[in-house]
């Protein structure tokens, strides 16, 4: 009701908190006052909260654990969100195509392909990426920008954190098996992908000649080759 009421109003931009302490916080943002310190790596935070999960990083402590497939996180909503991979649960469609996705970061992401939109420029030359790790990755390769991630098993170097955490899962065990046959996998989208051999269902098909086909990257192969075959025989 304070929210509604304006009794916590920021002077600078309007918004209305819920309490004198919410409305001290958020003063912050347009401040930059950052009064935790993290004691290790003197990175600094505008709420002890954040300072506390980011302590995890330095201390491993991962205190939220998935009771399905044993997986640990450092945040209550990272636990929250992964366990839409065993219910299956897509809250966020698109408005263009209807595509359901997991996450709204991900529904964002996805949208770009609709709008063409290109948000992140490289401050080098005239490229322009629909992703920030793309325009990472474009640094890395193309500016010698930014720091290499390196496998500390087996030294393959990755240009993101998200590509080196799929690639150590690879090194250890595999939390994804089959209902079907005895084979692990490190994702749950490899699982899905394998999944398709135990099933006669061909939801692809070629709008050239009409071949059906289990897996989209079989389409996309076979569409190719069928689009020559068709202009050779034309010619």
């Amino acid at each position: 009701m304070n929210i509604h009421a304006g009794k916590y109003k920021c002077t600078e931009c309007g918004r209305c908190c819920q309490s004198r302490q919410y409305l001290e916080v958020h003063r912050r943002s347009h401040s930059g006052e950052k009064p935790f310190e993290c004691t290790v790596c003197s990175k600094r935070f505008i709420t002890s909260g954040e300072l506390v999960v980011h302590s995890r990083i330095h201390s491993g402590e991962k205190p939220y654990k998935c009771h399905v497939c044993e997986k640990a996180f450092s945040r209550s909503n990272t636990l929250h969100t992964h366990m839409r991979v065993h219910k299956g649960d897509k809250p966020y469609d698109c408005p263009y195509c209807g595509k359901l996705f997991k996450t709204n970061t991900h529904l964002k992401c996805h949208v770009r392909i609709h709008t063409g939109a290109k948000p992140y420029s490289c401050r080098h030359c005239s490229q322009r990426f629909t992703q920030l790790n793309q325009l990472k990755t474009h640094l890395l390769k193309s500016h010698n920008e930014g720091t290499w991630l390196t496998c500390n098993i087996c030294q393959k170097k990755f240009s993101n954190s998200g590509h080196l955490k799929q690639h150590l899962l690879r090194h250890g065990v595999k939390p994804y098996v089959c209902s079907r046959c005895p084979k692990r996998f490190c994702t749950v989208q490899e699982l899905k992908t394998h999944q398709l051999v135990h099933s006669d269902y061909r939801q692809f098909c070629c709008g050239l000649c009409g071949k059906d086909f289990k897996r989209k990257d079989y389409v996309v192969q076979h569409f190719k080759k069928c689009s020559t075959k068709l202009r050779f025989s034309d010619v």
